[in-house]
């Protein structure tokens, strides 16, 4: 940027800054949370219910442990379902997400089908739009796809229930052949690596159909199949509130396409402070055991915990990635879960010492923050997904493009449901509280 115009930008950042006794004042709730941390109230659903607190009788905030709820069935006893039948379950909890009940055999193949019928490129796009158009970032190619795929859908601009319903299995069904050509393009022009393109098969489950696009045929197991599903499964839906749902509807409920929607809470899913978090924290516990080693003594962690808390160490943000949630207190649910399999999954890789490194620097830091700051913190799902892609050899470049792939289906479920129960623009207020001038220039 110019100096000089870097001078003025300086200056006027300093002068344009809004005071927190104004949001005070006017009851402005910065970030849409509550005092107490807790969000603000913008919707209603029923398709998920994400829970880690309730309210006494006299309105205060009681922490209890985490449940996420897909339309009133409880994460673990549907995960528990799926694990017992020994087969991929995304699917399944899809139409549950989209449909409200848990399909029957036939609902399930009918609907797995047409997934299956969807998962074909647009012809000429993989070419034109992914091989020739390499990205910095995935997640941005990802983005842009799916605007270029709207000039080969025949009715874009038909926003009816059954139209966007179509469109979006669509967008769904095509979300693994993006993602995982997108990411070897981008390694090809960045890295050298050879480009193999896979065929799409139509006889594969989602989970399964990423790990052949990325790694060819018998290159992978079922352990690790059944391990990605899980994955999916745990981000398929997380309600109303989290940013890259909540940006979708902002923008579907101004009645334009499905695509830019999705498009929308691509871009949102990538921040770090959303969906780029499970990278992130992968780099921040990179960074921890290459500080203190994984023999580091409770002392040791407890001393690298509070330097990140002051700002001392990895990016000086004073955040520590994959500890604490909006919503959650006592527990996350999804991570509970995922630990179940990261045992497993360590012992097979051989990094069991890593593994437990991990386990005794949540409690190490959440123990502390109980201390420091009174209250009830745990990990999220971002603190061990990184490490469990990692020790399934995913590459890092895949990690928040697998959270899109698992959240087009609650994008998509939220979306139908907005669309039909209120139909209205999402459109809240804002108060100005600049000066106004008169032709004088002299302040009001």
């Amino acid at each position: 940027m110019n100096n000089r115009l870097d001078l003025i930008f300086q200056k006027a950042l300093e002068s344009q800054k809004i005071s927190d006794a104004l949001y005070k004042k006017y009851d402005v709730k910065k970030g849409l949370r509550n005092e107490d941390g807790t969000g603000v109230l913008v919707g209603l659903t029923r398709i998920c219910d994400v829970e880690g607190y309730r309210r006494r009788e006299d309105g205060s905030k009681e922490d209890i442990p985490g449940e996420l709820y897909y339309r009133g069935f409880p994460l673990e006893a549907v995960y528990r379902r799926v694990a017992e039948n020994v087969h991929t379950g995304y699917e399944e909890i899809a139409f549950l997400l989209l449909f409200g009940y848990l399909p029957d055999d036939e609902d399930l193949k009918v609907f797995k089908e047409t997934l299956r019928a969807h998962y074909q490129l647009p012809q000429t796009f993989l070419l034109n739009n992914i091989l020739k158009a390499s990205s910095l970032n995935t997640m941005n190619k990802i983005q842009s796809s799916l605007l270029f795929m709207y000039a080969d859908e025949d009715n874009p601009d038909d926003c009816s229930a059954e139209n966007l319903l179509r469109i979006g299995l669509s967008i769904i069904a095509k979300l693994p052949a993006i993602m995982v050509y997108s990411h070897q393009v981008k390694n090809y022009h960045d890295q050298g690596t050879s480009l193999v393109v896979h065929p799409i098969r139509h006889d594969l489950d989602l989970a399964e159909s990423i790990l052949y696009l990325l790694r060819g045929e018998g290159k992978y197991t079922q352990d690790e199949v059944m391990l990605l599903d899980l994955m999916m499964i745990l981000h398929a839906d997380h309600g109303v509130g989290n940013n890259s749902t909540f940006a979708s509807l902002v923008v579907s409920s101004t009645g334009t396409d499905l695509y830019s929607s999705f498009s929308t809470a691509v871009g949102s899913l990538k921040g770090p402070k959303h969906g780029g978090a499970n990278i992130t924290c992968k780099h921040m516990m990179d960074a921890i055991i290459a500080e203190v080693g994984l023999d580091a003594t409770d002392e040791e962690i407890r001393a690298i915990v509070k330097r990140i808390l002051a700002k001392d160490f990895f990016d000086q943000s004073g955040l520590i990635y994959g500890i604490g949630h909006a919503v959650y207190t006592i527990s996350d649910p999804r991570c509970l879960l995922l630990m179940e399999k990261a045992v497993e999954v360590a012992e097979l890789a051989g990094r069991n010492k890593e593994l437990q490194f991990y386990n005794r620097f949540e409690k190490i830091a959440v123990a502390y923050l109980k201390e420091s700051k009174g209250i009830n913190i745990c990990a999220n799902v971002d603190f061990y997904s990184g490490m469990i892609y990692d020790m399934m050899q995913i590459p890092e470049d895949l990690y928040t493009p697998m959270f899109v792939t698992s959240r087009a289906i609650g994008w998509l479920a939220h979306i139908l449901e907005e669309k039909v129960n209120s139909g209205r623009i999402i459109r809240p207020a804002g108060k100005y509280v600049g000066e106004k001038f008169h032709e004088n220039n002299n302040a009001v």
